[in-house]
């Protein structure tokens, strides 16, 4: 597997490698960084009432995230990074210290853009693209395997839908458990 992801890697370099985007692509990888543009977005959209709800999804999503994916997964499956296994490659960011499966930039994106997706269809897709534009960084970077990023888009979606689904309940018992007057 590992083979022909690197094919893929190298076809992604070969392909599309320019001055533009190697400017851009450590950039927009940023955005993923420790998930604080991701928290950020999350604590923002919670300092307003007709955006509470979004807010609190994102960082429910993000908290569950983090533990599957990034101590559990990252952990358990102990993939090294595809830097790695290619040498040659000449990275345009840091090496990074932690395990390649899945992708914790990908995850992160992907919570936060699915979560804002389901509570508003127009600001999601512009999240989505913004995620999937992070994704693909990932991939740019060298940093990780096809396979890790998919993994992080359907973990990050996954984990949206349940934070929407547990903070919808817990919304819905709070709503019931208010004194009618």
């Amino acid at each position: 597997m590992n083979v022909f992801e690197l094919q893929i890697l190298d076809f992604i370099r070969n392909t599309f490698a320019c001055p533009v985007l190697d400017f851009l692509m450590p950039l927009i990888t940023k955005l993923g960084d420790h998930g604080i543009f991701c928290i950020a977005v999350a604590l923002l959209l919670i300092c307003f009432k007709k955006t509470r709800k979004t807010g609190i999804t994102i960082g429910v999503s993000l908290a569950i995230g983090f533990l599957v994916g990034n101590i559990f997964l990252k952990n358990v499956v102990g993939r090294i990074r595809p830097y790695d296994l290619n040498p040659n490659v000449d990275l345009l960011i840091a090496k990074l210290h932690d395990f390649s499966f899945p992708s914790g930039h990908t995850l992160a994106c992907f919570e936060t853009a699915g979560a804002i997706f389901l509570n508003n269809k127009k600001f999601g897709v512009a999240a989505l693209v913004l995620a999937t534009l992070v994704a693909f960084s990932r991939l740019y970077l060298y940093v990780h395997y096809p396979t890790d990023v998919l993994a992080g888009i359907v973990l990050g979606v996954g984990f949206a839908l349940l934070a929407n689904l547990l903070v919808n309940k817990a919304y819905e018992k709070i709503n019931n458990k208010k004194p009618k007057v």
